[in-house]
């Protein structure tokens, strides 16, 4: 078993008792947490109780480990039917544990893992380029920096903070990943009336990020030519999942005084190779994932 998954296993089984109380592990009952929501802490437990049950269980039995009246079972498992947590078994008169769970648990996972398996292309950019290197996700409609490495020569470059990015316009690693989401989902992320400015250089016209986001989908990667920091070149690429979805990208930065043609050819064929092989990693279908040499 997984380090991820036994943490998981590992997780106390807490039910709802009928006046609202959660029912510890060893049976004693305990006031939910000042602020909770009762109906929300039912259904969290309905999917705990089925995840316990080994993922199926009939009405009658998820009552009975709930302590919760069969009636508002159902209301309650209806609802996360139509959600997609919880699923129907065909056949039988029994729920199962839905794909939106799962859904969640790799979302969950990618987060976790993708910095320790993006760590030898990171570091392989890191050498073989000398600058600083980024590796972001996408969660719902936020992009996050997981890491940065900083560059090894002595002028490095003012790339941002780990943690939320309100730049996706803006940022090669913003770009490179929603160059590939649906335009709706697109305008939730970037105000098409408000683009913050960060240079004089930043897309701040709507209608022009699109065809930009068109050149991306293009190429294969994204350009941030001093959109985001005065004197920052970087190149970013996406990252993508088993089911081919977006889920993040990797860039490498430098200041305009080494970005010659040369040198951002090097940087992209390095973001491109370790995007390339981080998304074979997760799966995605028909991706190669080349050896990582040492440099």
């Amino acid at each position: 078993m997984s380090d991820s998954a036994s943490a998981v296993s590992q997780i106390p089984f807490a039910p709802v008792a009928p006046n609202g109380s959660v029912k510890t592990s060893n049976g004693s009952a305990k006031s939910p947490h000042r602020g909770s929501i009762q109906s929300v802490d039912r259904a969290l437990s309905l999917l705990e109780a089925l995840a316990e049950a080994g993922g199926e269980a009939s009405l009658t039995d998820l009552s009975r480990r709930t302590q919760l009246n069969v009636s508002t079972c159902h209301h309650l498992l209806s609802t996360l039917v139509n959600w997609g947590y919880v699923a129907k078994v065909p056949g039988r008169r029994s729920y199962a544990l839905g794909a939106r769970v799962l859904y969640l648990g790799h979302a969950c996972l990618r987060q976790v893992d993708l910095p320790r398996k993006a760590q030898a292309y990171i570091d392989r950019i890191n050498q073989v380029t000398g600058e600083t290197v980024h590796l972001a996700v996408l969660q719902a409609d936020t992009i996050v920096t997981l890491v940065k490495r900083e560059a090894r020569h002595a002028v490095r470059v003012d790339t941002g903070m780990v943690g939320r990015s309100d730049a996706p316009h803006a940022t090669a690693t913003g770009k490179a990943m929603i160059a590939w989401l649906p335009e709706e989902q697109i305008r939730r992320m970037v105000s098409p009336t408000d683009m913050k400015r960060f240079t004089d250089k930043t897309i701040v016209d709507f209608a022009t990020l699109i065809e930009e986001l068109r050149h991306v989908r293009r190429n294969g990667h994204a350009m941030d030519r001093e959109e985001f920091q005065p004197g920052v070149i970087c190149v970013g690429s996406a990252i993508r999942d088993h089911s081919g979805a977006v889920v993040g990208a990797i860039s490498a930065s430098a200041p305009a005084m080494r970005a010659t043609e040369q040198h951002l050819d090097l940087m992209r064929q390095e973001v491109i190779a370790a995007a390339n092989a981080l998304s074979a990693e997760l799966g995605e279908p028909g991706a190669m994932k080349p050896a990582v040499a040492n440099a």
